[in-house]
């Protein structure tokens, strides 16, 4: 009996054995390429990832920001339309001229859906300047809402009324399709007679805890209909005399170190999403005497190293005539992005002439980082900021 047991056993041994699947290398399913340094990134809930590797040109899409001139709609032809399919357009900047006097909601809900709707791989920042008061787009007349200003909020005293307006201002934003605004404006109105900031009423108070808490609380508004904010103009424009719209503003001999408190205060309190950078001078912060939006020092230096920021930063609209008259288009797209700026904004509030589109953009910042002057790690570094901020959900 015993041979017969051994071959019973044997044979069993050899039947588990075939069972196994056995899968040799060469029959390993291939994984896409993944570009050089290329970011890492989770598919996130609600977005389509890409499925191939993310290489350089889309990298360099998300970092571009752009006014669409007047479009009220986006036709089959729309040359944005084969930009956003390129993936050259990380997010689009609406103004008031944007909004058709008729059907304004629903005309403007269709313009902002469509562009959503061509974004390759993630959606776009849709974004607008909404401060209220003077800084106001989506006003009464064309049906949507009254939005005090924050000079007026800030003198209530009461952080619970800049909830509650901001609140309604949020819903109304995130029910149209905008998921970013350029506000709450965190300058602190230290020259009463400042052209473009405190006669505008676009602070909220020349005490910077003051602006500290009315801001947070903005913030708060914001998020509780999932729209992200944007602090501006760092290092502070409160303190200026002049316009940077208008040229060169320069705040060495009257900028403040009270001016970051707001900053400070709001990157310690957790709620903070992106900073826009002001276009102003201050030799005191960067004895090179650069524009903060063009400074290392001050970006990276100052905002990032010594505050801690961690976070996006926004170039203010680099048409501007304090950077555009004085420092030449791709001279500023470099120094702005080495400088730490990870998303350029380029409105197109300008003349026919002055325009730019994001294709001629983006070839601008190719080129320089193929012939090296920008470093690829520096789009990587970007690249990998604005996806956390696209991801970035709120309770």
């Amino acid at each position: 009996m015993r041979p017969y047991i051994f071959l019973l056993i044997f044979t069993f041994l050899v039947a588990c054995r075939s069972t196994k699947t056995v899968t040799s290398k060469t029959e390993e399913k291939p994984k896409p390429p993944v570009a050089k340094d290329s970011a890492k990134v989770k598919e996130p809930v609600g977005i389509k990832m890409a499925k191939d590797s993310i290489d350089l040109d889309f990298k360099i899409g998300q970092m571009i920001l752009v006014g669409i001139a007047d479009r009220k709609a986006i036709s089959d032809t729309d040359k944005i339309k084969t930009e956003l399919a390129e993936g050259k357009i990380g997010g689009i900047i609406l103004f008031e001229k944007n909004i058709s006097p008729e059907n304004s909601k629903e005309t403007l809900k269709k313009l902002i859906s469509d562009l959503q709707a061509n974004a390759k791989y993630f959606p776009l920042f849709m974004s607008i300047d909404e401060e209220g008061g003077k800084v106001h787009r989506l006003k009464e007349k064309y049906g949507f809402i009254k939005m005090p200003a924050p000079a007026y909020l800030g003198g209530l005293k009461n952080t619970d009324s800049t909830f509650y307006y901001t609140k309604k201002l949020a819903a109304l934003m995130a029910d149209l399709g905008i998921n970013v605004n350029f506000a709450p404006d965190v300058d602190i109105a230290l020259n009463p007679a400042n052209p473009v900031i405190a006669k505008l009423g676009r602070s909220y108070s020349a005490n910077p805890k003051t602006v500290s808490m009315h801001a947070i609380a903005a913030i708060k508004a914001h998020h509780v209909y999932g729209v992200k904010t944007a602090l501006k103009h760092f290092p502070g424009h409160g303190s200026s005399t002049t316009d940077s719209h208008l040229g060169i503003t320069d705040v060495t001999n009257l900028w403040k170190e009270s001016e970051l408190i707001p900053y400070k205060d709001i990157i310690r309190s957790g709620q903070i999403d992106a900073i826009m950078t002001a276009h102003i001078i201050n030799c005191k912060l960067d004895t090179s005497c650069l524009p903060a939006t063009l400074s290392q020092t001050i970006v990276t230096g100052l905002l990032r190293q010594s505050l801690g920021f961690e976070g996006v930063v926004f170039s203010d609209d680099m048409q501007m005539y304090a950077i555009s008259k004085n420092y030449g288009r791709e001279n500023a797209i470099r120094l702005s992005i080495l400088a730490g700026v990870d998303v350029v904004v380029f409105g197109n509030n300008v003349s026919p002439t002055d325009k730019i589109t994001a294709t001629e953009i983006h070839a601008i910042i190719k080129k320089m980082v193929v012939n090296g002057e920008i470093p690829e790690s520096r789009i990587d570094e970007s690249y990998n900021r604005i996806v956390k901020l696209k991801q970035e959900k709120f309770n």
